[in-house]
């Protein structure tokens, strides 16, 4: 059974705020950066066959090689000059949420090209479209069309501009799930069909309203995706084969990508559903520990975000839950909860944690907002990142924040279309540069935006829209 939260008392209790304060105020800055460093490094050995043949410097899935948002790429840019970056290539692409992957030389990027039927944006209501999801594959050097995989499919979703989940590379093989719930392996040399699966004609599961979100993730010999329904909320597949090797979970599929974590001495798997936080033995399916959290409308969105053995699960209205990993055993117990004016309540992007402050856009107010991670306290806010010129509030404002290596900068895409360099710490926010990429044009209540997570290889940021994708130069000078 789910942890269920007592609904009688508060969720953080003074005495318990005060031990964990002592016990985090212990640590020097010092040692608790190191202490991150080790465990991003066992994190991204238990993540490796991610991208087991990709070299470091790749992209090769959702939030890169080892999944957290953080570029290691040493040699590029901190800052944004007046004059902006060099774009290196810009080719058109149709619509898509999805953000694209890079591995091996190539840009895999996922579209949809409409034929008939009225697109629009409306969060109550499917639209009807026909039309053709595709996945090509560029040249990362020039942008050219190395080889494309296309399908007919029929869209009955809403916000239906495209495919949402970002392909995920792993060696010569790419995993490539439609909104629809069409899921292939594809051969990365020519796109030719190693198997495919349909999440609905397969498992009779639910398309979701916002269409099948769950950036597939590679690990060992399985790569794992959200299904939706008894039995098979997460389903874990023969990464070669696409046989079914283990099911979990009694509940509907949600958006959110399950993600890896190094800690309580073993590999955990963790799925963040529309009813909790679950952490599974990533071989078996064997639960290890659960949370409840009950996230508005299934809108379980956001991926968890680390910083040693906390855990940052959110999302809209007001949920949101600081959880602690055990060190020795895998177990978790919640911290606290967030309340109306204190944590950040992400719902499009991920939150980014380091050094114990969580930095988050706010599907309330649509700003950025850093917290406190030891009590939820806002530290301050800002729009700069979301819609400079905002005031009071939007709904949904988003940017993609990436960590630049183990430092402050971080790279921010906003749906403005711009592409930031800000300097993030507990004490504020220090913009340092953007300059526009893309033509925000998507809509979201009434306003233009670009909702895609870009890549960031080789010295180069890819970002697309719905209508190109581009190749920014990053390389310091």
């Amino acid at each position: 059974m789910l942890v269920k939260r007592h609904q009688s008392s508060p969720p953080q209790s003074k005495m318990r705020l005060m031990r964990l304060n002592r016990n985090r105020n212990g640590i020097t800055a010092k040692s608790a950066r190191l202490k991150r460093s080790c465990a991003r490094l066992l994190l991204g050995a238990a993540v490796l066959s991610v991208a087991n043949t990709a070299s470091a410097d790749d992209w090769p899935g959702w939030m890169g090689a080892q999944r957290d948002d953080v570029y290691r790429e040493s040699g590029v840019v901190t800052e944004i000059p007046s004059e902006g970056l060099p774009v290196k290539w810009r080719h058109p692409v149709g619509a898509g949420y999805s953000g694209p992957a890079v591995a091996g030389g190539k840009v895999f990027v996922t579209d949809y090209l409409t034929s008939s039927g009225q697109l629009f944006n409306d969060p109550g209501q499917r639209a009807k479209l026909k039309g053709r999801e595709r996945l090509l594959a560029l040249d990362e050097q020039t942008g050219e069309v190395i080889w494309e995989y296309a399908y007919d499919r029929p869209y009955d979703i809403s916000y239906p501009s495209g495919p949402r989940a970002t392909p995920t590379i792993d060696g010569d093989r790419v995993y490539f799930l439609g909104a629809e719930g069409d899921f292939a392996c594809l051969d990365t040399s020519d796109g030719s069909v190693i198997w495919k699966r349909n999440l609905v004609a397969d498992f009779a599961a639910d398309v979701p309203i916002w269409g099948f979100s769950g950036h597939p993730l590679v690990h060992g010999e399985l790569v794992y995706t959200m299904v939706g329904g008894e039995g098979q909320g997460l389903v874990a597949f023969d990464k070669k084969t696409g046989e079914v090797r283990w099911k979990a979970l009694d509940t509907p599929a949600g958006y959110c990508a399950p993600t890896l974590v190094q800690a309580g001495g073993t590999t955990q798997l963790i799925s963040f559903h529309p009813e909790g936080v679950t952490s599974f033995d990533p071989e078996t399916g064997k639960p290890f520990w659960e949370i409840a959290v009950s996230p508005s409308y299934e809108m379980a969105v956001a991926v968890p975000a680390f910083d040693g053995n906390l855990m940052y699960v959110s999302s809209i209205h007001t949920e949101a839950v600081m959880i602690e990993l055990d060190s020795s055993t895998p177990t978790a117990k919640e911290l606290w909860r967030g309340e109306a004016k204190n944590a950040v309540h992400c719902s499009n992007a991920p939150a980014a944690f380091d050094d114990g402050v969580v930095y988050g856009t706010d599907c309330n107010q649509g700003d950025l907002i850093a917290v406190d991670a030891k009590n939820g306290d806002r530290l301050w806010s800002t729009f700069q990142a979301t819609k400079p010129d905002e005031k009071r509030f939007i709904k949904h404002g988003t940017a993609f924040i990436t960590q630049i290596g183990d430092s402050d900068r971080y790279y921010l895409m906003s749906e403005t279309g711009d592409l930031l360099v800000a300097k993030l710490t507990a004490k504020g926010y220090e913009e340092l540069g953007r300059m526009k990429v893309v033509e925000p044009t998507g809509e979201a209540f009434g306003r233009p935006v670009v909702w895609s997570h870009p890549a960031y290889a080789n010295h180069a940021a890819f970002i697309r829209n719905d209508k190109e994708i581009v190749a920014v130069d990053l390389t310091a000078k």
